[in-house]
């Protein structure tokens, strides 16, 4: 089977290409700095360099392939989602023109939503735009990844994060290895056809305040958590670097599933993954905020 990888470093994408590997395929991955590999990964896969806004670089990179991960990629500019728009006119392309089988997209809880939850907005166009192909795609709606907390290693060392959903809130966590080994049984599966939609809502749903207690547990130092006005978030965004069109989309996707949302697909043993936040934070987190003093 030939299976095209794309954002193999990234938080998913690097546990796609480790599993794929150890289940014996040979998986060509795109990215812009193959040099970015883990080393020893060159002499297993065929790194191809693609810039995914390059619709013609796509297209060329995944001929002969049977099934593609495909994730938009990160996007910092001050109109994410025309970077969205122009990612899903490159798979699109890619999946029609060299007539791909299967697709496996990485989107997200509140796509279903389609619009109003700031940043997923371009991962439900994706989502349409496949759909549209008629390809047979399986679409990832996952959970708020444990890494996003990577982004946040001051404030936790700080003792405080700040959020603007509310404390009690519950929401699906999950640890984006889980997601990877969705995303492999997917690929590597043909028990499947048509359009599907696959929620990865991690162990648990969790609130901010549930968060908070086990972080404390597992790094040793007290941290808490206080809810702070959009207004304030946005503020704090801007101040972080971003223009204000993505800082505004950044805030959407918590804005935009705060009020009255219900997730598409309940939670399920079928949607259900094992990794707990108090693991990962123990194995990953924990040495971060040591190191950092």
């Amino acid at each position: 089977m030939r299976i095209a990888v794309t954002t193999p470093t990234g938080n998913v994408g690097r546990h796609v290409v480790a599993a794929l590997v150890r289940a014996g395929v040979r998986p060509r991955v795109l990215l812009r700095d193959p040099g970015r590999l883990a080393p020893g990964l060159h002499e297993e896969v065929d790194a191809v360099r693609v810039d995914q806004y390059d619709a013609d670089a796509v297209a060329a990179a995944t001929r002969d392939i049977d099934a593609l991960y495909w994730v938009d990629p990160s996007t910092a500019s001050a109109d994410p989602l025309a970077d969205y728009a122009r990612a899903t006119a490159a798979v699109v392309r890619a999946v029609t023109e060299n007539r791909i089988g299967r697709v496996v997209f990485q989107s997200s809880v509140g796509a279903e939503k389609r619009h109003g939850a700031g940043e997923i907005d371009g991962l439900a166009h994706t989502e349409t735009a496949l759909d549209a192909t008629g390809v047979h795609v399986t679409h990832l709606r996952c959970g708020y990844f444990f890494t996003n907390l990577d982004l946040q290693l001051d404030a936790v060392r700080a003792g405080r994060l700040h959020v603007v959903l509310p404390l009690d809130q519950p929401m699906a966590w999950v640890a984006p290895r889980d997601i990877a080994e969705v995303a492999v049984t997917r690929l590597l599966s043909d028990a499947w056809s048509g359009r599907c939609v696959q929620a990865v809502h991690g162990p648990a749903d969790l609130t901010w305040r549930e968060v908070a207690e086990i972080l404390t547990a597992a790094t040793g130092r007290p941290i808490d958590v206080e809810r702070i006005t959009d207004d304030a978030m946005h503020a704090q965004l801007r101040d972080a670097g971003m223009p204000d069109g993505m800082a505004d989309a950044v805030l959407g996707m918590s804005t935009g599933l705060r009020e009255d949302f219900v997730p598409e697909q309940p939670r399920t043993v079928r949607t259900t993954t094992p990794t707990t936040l108090a693991a990962w934070a123990y194995d990953h987190l924990r040495p971060l905020i040591a190191d950092g003093g």
